[in-house]
């Protein structure tokens, strides 16, 4: 095997960022208003969810980072519109690069030329670091230490709101997708554990979703599949999760593609059971603002 102690990094303030600050979005400026009913629909059934103290489960790929959307997000977790964060691990990589630097996302193309995509030394640090001391999950090992160290822009962390809210974040990692695991300090075993840990976690919320919403924003294969394993799990243990209403946001829209997984997994059939699901197509700079937008506008109004 390859000696990968071998492996070299480099410091993250030589990297150019192709996200900056510049380009998040603030939750009350966001402009957007989406017009669309069956979105209006679901906007509705968040809204009465979390009126009536049901979980909404938000759960997205590393886009909804990297567009700079965490302040949106940190806005619907204090209003109480979200209730449990789920996400992969890339998602740590951006949430963690904005909160220290207030940028992220390097240049692929042209970096995996010469081996050094992925290398940035305190991304693979701290991280690394971070799951190898900690009995508790990724999630919230992530969000105490971005707190804890007080980390320039920690106000555009999703961890870092989420464990200052008490809101459960979990991350779920497939061992080789990320680029912490391109780094020496990475333990495999160590990062398995934390991401187990945040299964379970994840598994008890699934749990309590009867009446409740599962959002889920351009995770296409990861998040969907633990999704559907743990609703199982779920159900194997006398919970029946009916009716659940959940939700696909992507740029794809592929309803009658069976092998579509966010189709499949999210929006079908979880809920033969009893419940319903719909499936958008749309960028989450605008579907993400827009529910923030809707979500605030019925509470404001007192909507019965």
């Amino acid at each position: 095997m390859l000696d990968l102690s071998h492996l070299t990094t480099y410091p993250i303030a030589d990297r150019r960022n192709l996200v900056s600050l510049e380009d998040f979005v603030d939750p009350q400026r966001t402009g957007a208003d989406w017009g669309d009913e069956e979105f209006d629909r679901l906007c509705r059934c968040v809204y009465e969810a979390a009126r009536a103290g049901r979980p909404v489960l938000m759960q997205f790929g590393a886009h909804v980072i990297k567009h700079g959307l965490g302040r949106v997000v940190r806005d619907l977790m204090e209003r109480g519109f979200v209730r449990h964060l789920a996400m992969n691990g890339a998602c740590v990589v951006h949430d963690f690069e904005i909160a220290l630097i207030g940028g992220t996302s390097e240049d692929v193309a042209d970096s995996i030329e010469d081996g050094s995509f992925g290398m940035a030394e305190e991304t693979g640090r701290f991280i690394n670091e971070t799951v190898n001391s900690t009995e508790e999950g990724f999630g919230a090992a992530m969000g105490r230490r971005i707190c804890e160290e007080r980390l320039p822009h920690r106000d555009h962390s999703v961890l870092c709101g989420a464990y200052e809210m008490g809101v459960p974040a979990t991350v779920h990692v497939a061992i080789g997708t990320d680029i912490v695991h391109q780094h020496p300090t990475f333990d495999g075993a160590k990062t398995g554990a934390a991401s187990h840990r945040d299964f379970q976690h994840y598994v008890e919320t699934v749990s309590q979703l009867s009446g409740g919403v599962l959002l889920n924003f351009g995770s296409a294969v990861i998040l969907p599949e633990v999704f559907l394993k743990a609703l199982s799990m779920a159900r194997n243990l006398g919970y029946p999760v009916a009716p659940l209403v959940t939700a696909s946001f992507d740029l794809r829209k592929d309803i009658d593609d069976y092998f579509f997984r966010p189709c499949k997994n999210v929006v079908r059939r979880p809920v033969s059971a009893g419940g319903q699901g719909f499936n958008f197509r749309a960028d989450h700079r605008r579907s993400i603002p827009s529910l923030h937008r809707r979500l605030v506008r019925m509470s404001e109004e007192g909507v019965r």
